[in-house]
């Protein structure tokens, strides 16, 4: 492990891009930019596609290692090359910690929660993430009621894979989000603390997770996880919130900063000039930065 890596994701002041988008959300991230699906013919078209857009976004000045700590890449990223090197490398270069989509997708929803499908060839991608330099991962599961059985099930099967992931040399972030337009959501957050919180107990001293949480709804309902000694840090998704209100909500939770995805990007599109690109870029950075750091 990269240890000045990990002390940067640990204790720098900031907050984690997540530009991940993975095969079906491609599609709608493309949209968000300006490209129309009639824009490409095939996979590869799109995929190509979509990496011009984090190549712009990763190569502005607006995306700095001051304001953000980490990237997490999809594994189409993690292969591909920014000016002659593979993106891992190009943003570790550039002071940006790089993280790795591992996950394949969710399955059908049962007990009231997506599970994620089976990663059969986890071990393979772990050694190629290692080759590219990836610090950590990042796998996500669905939460839609508070369910139990269902919540046990998601992060028991988080923590399955996260040690898998910690045994091959990485930092893996668990993400069991909860669906922030979910009834109940309140009662699938406490269920969710208190499941993580056993599974945290019973891992050693030489194994730490970070993980990315839905923003509670309660203020500070997971500071039990944010202050727990084998948690590197909690990041929170903005779930389908503007960013203004993802930002507001952020400020409320003392200890825990972004992992964006959707409310950073919102307002880019791939017919803006140069500095207009890099002027919306930054007006984003600065208020998800500001939310991370600066709270009520």
């Amino acid at each position: 492990m990269n240890q000045e890596q990990f002390d940067k994701v640990k204790n720098g002041k900031g907050f984690i891009a997540a530009l991940d988008q993975s095969g079906g959300s491609t599609p709608k991230a493309l949209l968000g930019y300006g490209v129309q699906e009639d824009a490409y013919s095939n996979e590869d078209e799109m995929f190509t596609l979509v990496h011009e857009m984090r190549t712009r976004i990763i190569t502005s000045p607006s995306f700095n290692s001051d304001q953000i700590l980490g990237a997490i890449l999809f594994e189409q990223t993690m292969d591909r090359e920014i000016e002659g090197k593979y993106t891992a490398e190009y943003l570790a270069d550039k002071g940006i910690v790089p993280f790795l989509k591992v996950d394949k997708g969710l399955a059908d929803e049962k007990d009231g929660v997506q599970l994620m499908k089976p990663m059969p060839e986890l071990d393979q991608l772990l050694e190629r993430a290692n080759e590219r330099g990836i610090f950590g991962t990042k796998m996500r599961s669905n939460i839609l009621e508070p369910n139990e059985q269902g919540i046990k099930e998601v992060v028991d099967q988080q923590f399955e894979v996260g040690r898998q992931i910690l045994n091959a040399g990485l930092v893996p972030i668990i993400e069991p989000e909860v669906n922030v337009y979910s009834e109940n959501k309140v009662q699938s957050e406490k269920i969710l603390r208190e499941e993580i919180e056993k599974h945290l107990d019973q891992l050693t001293e030489d194994q730490q997770v970070m993980l990315k949480l839905s923003i509670p709804t309660n203020a500070n309902e997971y500071k039990s996880l944010i202050e727990h000694p084998r948690v590197v840090r909690v990041v929170a998704l903005s779930g389908g919130y503007s960013r203004d209100e993802a930002n507001e909500k952020l400020r409320e939770n003392e200890g825990l900063i972004a992992s964006f995805s959707r409310a950073l990007a919102a307002e880019l599109n791939v017919n803006q000039s140069d500095d207009e690109f890099d002027k919306k870029l930054k007006e984003a950075v600065d208020t998800i930065y500001d939310a991370s750091v600066n709270k009520k």
